[in-house]
């Protein structure tokens, strides 16, 4: 459930059913019902009752909040990753530019939503920072259903800076490859943020 989440494979406003999910995962209800508790707990999904269970919607002021989080996070796992980054680690991080490429001029949300976020853990793994990695993924749960429903109209623009972070990273600099994640949140975010104040616009305009 949390990898589906993070990968996008949920979009905002989904309704979900314990017995489909049982299903789809291969397993009994309680483990479902265990995993969708959690998740409410930490707000990736919003639990009314048994039959009321949605992907919930981010508020301007929450995205930007968890921005700003990630901003500071990830910006200290690229700069600590091109300290350390191997011949192999940049081949794996070109790797998946190449094959995001491809995803995105096939149109294949999914699949670009799930080599996005591999390209986005990739960075702490290779600082070797796991603790970063596990706050990354509380707030991925929250972000995963919103970058893949941003992900092809967003196009170009949510992968272009993810080159610097890779040119920074053969160099060992790490201050620019910081600044390229950082402009990769901010910049490459905008398709991400202009959903969300459209879908707020529709919430408060009159009927």
């Amino acid at each position: 459930m949390c990898d589906a989440l993070i990968q996008g494979r949920f979009q905002p406003g989904d309704r979900l059913k314990i017995r489909d999910l049982a299903e789809q995962f291969g397993t009994s209800v309680t483990p479902i019902r265990d995993a969708i508790l959690r998740l409410a707990n930490d707000e990736a999904i919003t639990f009314r009752s048994p039959r009321d269970i949605r992907i919930p919607g981010l508020s301007e002021n929450r995205y930007r909040e968890i921005r700003a989080i990630r901003v500071r996070l990830e910006g200290l796992a690229a700069e600590t990753a091109a300290q350390v980054a191997t011949s192999a680690d940049i081949e794996a991080l070109e790797r998946i530019l190449r094959e995001n490429e491809q995803a995105i001029e096939a149109g294949d949300r999914l699949k670009g939503t799930q080599l996005n976020q591999a390209f986005h853990f990739l960075l702490p793994q290779i600082a070797g920072l796991p603790v970063l990695n596990g706050i990354l993924r509380r707030l991925w749960l929250q972000m995963g259903p919103h970058i893949s429903d941003a992900y092809i109209e967003g196009g170009r623009a949510m992968i272009d800076h993810h080159y610097p972070v890779v040119e920074a990273l053969k160099r060992h600099d790490s201050a620019a490859a910081s600044m390229a994640i950082v402009d990769d949140i901010l910049l490459g975010g905008k398709p991400i943020l202009e959903r969300i104040e459209r879908g707020s616009e529709r919430e408060t305009r009159p009927a």
